[in-house]
């Protein structure tokens, strides 16, 4: 998060614009102008890099979220309305910060459905708002009946969304030896039962070419940043 180059960019060179500059070519850019549009993406990368150092300890790939970040910028300027009358900062750090929010969301470890997502996250609103209003924390059976769903929606849901947890995360020590959760898992489920899921997998990886085989396995089987697949 320190790095002075991200993404092959030198952030100790990034231009500045003024807000003249910025009226100027966001008009231009309205006008279909392409190298104004350049222009003002590079004279706003600050902006980016701003709001990626609030992610600082995600100990996420600062190359990644740059670039998200910069998905988020260009979303801004094509969005963005002259005629509100606001900075264009400010209506862009909220993009910005969205856009790499739903990328940190749907990159997790577990891969969730959105669907799932959605219930969970719409769990957390109503459980906050049925407190408020009464006062206490309600119960399972009082948010599902709000959200139209069951119980045990709400619950797989909920389940769904936490952070994994480490093998080697300690849950005891007594000063000297550690006991870590691999010791209290025992894994008493044939594995052969993959079996299906590892033929989909095959089947479907039949079905790219070279180069999309190649980003695949990079990305998802190594484990390699997107800007390292790049």
């Amino acid at each position: 998060m320190n790095k002075v180059e991200i993404c092959g960019v030198n952030t100790s060179k990034l231009p500045i614009l003024s807000n003249e500059e910025k009226k100027e070519l966001l008009i231009k850019i309205k006008n279909g102008d392409k190298e104004a549009r350049e222009e003002f993406i590079n004279g706003n990368l600050r902006l980016v890099l701003s709001v990626v150092q609030r992610f600082s300890g995600r100990n996420e790939c600062a190359d990644d979220l740059f670039q998200i970040g910069c998905i988020g910028l260009i979303k801004s300027i094509d969005n963005f309305d002259l005629s509100l009358n606001v900075q264009f900062s400010t209506y862009a750090v909220p993009m910005i910060i969205g856009e790499i929010r739903r990328y940190l969301r749907d990159n997790n470890i577990v891969r969730v459905s959105r669907s799932i997502r959605d219930i969970a996250y719409k769990t957390m609103q109503v459980k906050e708002k049925l407190t408020k209003e009464t006062g206490k924390e309600p119960g399972i059976e009082e948010i599902a009946k709000e959200l139209e769903v069951t119980p045990e929606e709400i619950a797989f849901s909920l389940d769904a969304i936490q952070d994994p947890v480490s093998l080697q995360e300690p849950v005891y020590n007594d000063g000297q030896d550690s006991i870590y959760i691999m010791d209290q898992v025992k894994d008493v489920k044939n594995t052969d039962e993959l079996w299906a899921e590892n033929i989909t997998i095959l089947e479907a990886m039949k079905k790219l070419n070279d180069k999309e085989k190649l980003i695949v396995n990079k990305r998802f089987f190594d484990g390699r940043t997107q800007m390292e697949v790049a």
